[in-house]
């Protein structure tokens, strides 16, 4: 039988060394029943991990449609350029599908013959440099012999070219790049295609699409989007007239000087450098100024050189006069804000960003300046960019005010200038506006010391 003791329960048996176990904390007895994981932290990972997931997706999905969102952009720039026109033809009873058709159509039908006769015409003049060739290159070699003392031959040249390693890498290269330049080339056809449907849409569907967003929209906030649309119909449509206005002025500028240099293709060569370097953005002005630079080469070099010379000449005078003032009346836009805007669009989106970023910071600008509260300016001299400081007006301004007045006012006045006390005067320390006196506290200062300018 088991020993008991007093109470009749079981007795615990004794440390070999008389003393009694240690006895376990109350928490480690249940353990196992408290030591489970809270019922949220599951719900918490799961949710965690599905965040992480979609942002990844997202990303992801983001990175794919890069390029269309980029083309429903210009999409929509485009349709807010030829808004008016659309609106116009509409207003006069005409369907707006109807009308977005005809205005795309005499876009398209301008494009393709300007392409089309420049196209010609550049082929025809490469064909006639390649065939000149070389007649040039012995006018170049004889030039080099002449200056330089050299023996050098046209046939040495030639075999030399031949047989170098350039040549042949070059020749390497441009066969396996043929199918790279047949791929951008349908990737660019597939690209306008887009951007035509999309812009086709937008302006045939405009008051469709106007409703349709105003529909989730409260009344007060209806007002605003509608208002940020006619804005940037305005100020797109102002970008777009300034820049046409300057592609016709560049056009008839240097249309007038390959007239008087007998360049020909004149007039195509002419509105190429009016479109090429008004809407491409960045480098449209090099690409402009090559082509007449290329054909005036054929005539004769010295040609070459004169266009290029009146390029970077009009190029000075279109961003310094001509480009500010249209700007500032179409866009309403400072100069320093529209080239840091584009600057700012060809960082974000290249060419493209280049292109749209002028509107878009003009209708931005417009949107947020009936938001913005405005105060009268204080009549201050600091206003004007003049110092106010206590010295008085400048030595040149005194100056000129000493000889307009008369000659006893003038001596006068000179007199006062020197600070010669004078009793009642203007520098008698009694008046308190210009003298010295005694402050309170024993120094001395002056009464008024400022002066306006």
């Amino acid at each position: 039988m088991a020993r008991t003791d007093e109470t009749g329960q079981p007795a615990r048996h004794g440390s070999p060394y008389g003393t009694t176990p240690p006895t376990l904390p109350p928490g480690e007895g249940s353990a196992g029943a408290d030591s489970r994981m809270p019922r949220w932290l599951p719900r918490a990972m799961v949710l965690a991990l599905a965040l992480v997931g979609a942002f990844q997706l997202g990303s992801w999905a983001f990175h794919q449609l890069t390029g269309l969102l980029i083309n429903i952009v210009i999409a929509f720039f485009l349709a807010l350029a030829i808004e008016p026109a659309v609106s116009w033809m509409a207003a006069r009873g005409i369907r707006r599908g109807l009308a977005t058709a005809v205005v795309f159509l005499a876009v398209i039908v301008v494009s393709a013959g300007f392409v089309t006769l420049l196209g010609s015409m550049l082929a025809g003049q490469i064909i006639k440099i390649v065939e000149d060739f070389p007649n040039y290159l012995d006018s170049v070699i004889n030039w080099i012999n002449t200056h330089f003392n050299t023996d050098l031959r046209r046939v040495d040249i030639q075999e030399g070219l031949l047989r170098s390693d350039w040549l042949r890498n070059y020749v390497q290269n441009s066969a396996t790049g043929v199918l790279d330049v047949s791929a951008q080339v349908l990737g660019g056809l597939f690209q306008l295609l887009t951007i035509t449907l999309f812009s086709f849409y937008f302006a045939a569907d405009g008051p469709r699409l106007r409703r349709a967003l105003c529909s989730v929209l409260p009344p007060a906030k209806q007002a605003e989007v509608l208002r940020a649309w006619e804005i940037a119909v305005i100020k797109t449509g102002g970008y777009l007239y300034s820049r046409g206005l300057m592609a016709l002025i560049s056009g008839i500028a240097h249309y007038i000087l390959l007239a008087s240099l007998d360049v020909p293709y004149a007039p195509v060569l002419a509105v190429w450098v009016g479109l090429v370097s008004q809407f491409i953005p960045t480098i449209g002005t090099y690409l402009a100024g090559a082509l007449p630079m290329l054909i005036a080469f054929t005539v004769d070099p010295w040609y070459a050189l004169w266009v290029l010379i009146f390029v970077v000449i009009y190029q000075q005078f279109e961003n310094y006069v001509l480009q500010p003032k249209l700007t500032s009346k179409t866009v309403d836009i400072h100069p320093a804000v529209a080239f840091g805007s584009v600057v700012a669009g060809t960082a974000l989106l290249g060419a493209v960003g280049a292109l749209i970023a002028i509107p878009a910071i003009a209708t931005l600008q417009a949107f947020l300046g009936a938001y913005v509260k405005r105060y009268d300016v204080t009549d201050d001299p600091r206003v004007h960019g003049h110092h106010r400081g206590g010295t008085g007006r400048g030595l040149f301004t005194r100056a000129r005010a000493l000889w307009t007045r008369r000659p006893e006012e003038r001596s006068s006045a000179r007199k006062g200038s020197f600070g010669w006390i004078r009793k009642g005067g203007h520098g008698s320390p009694k008046d308190g506006h210009g003298g010295s006196r005694k402050d309170g506290h024993g120094g001395s200062r002056t009464g008024s010391g400022e002066s306006s300018d």
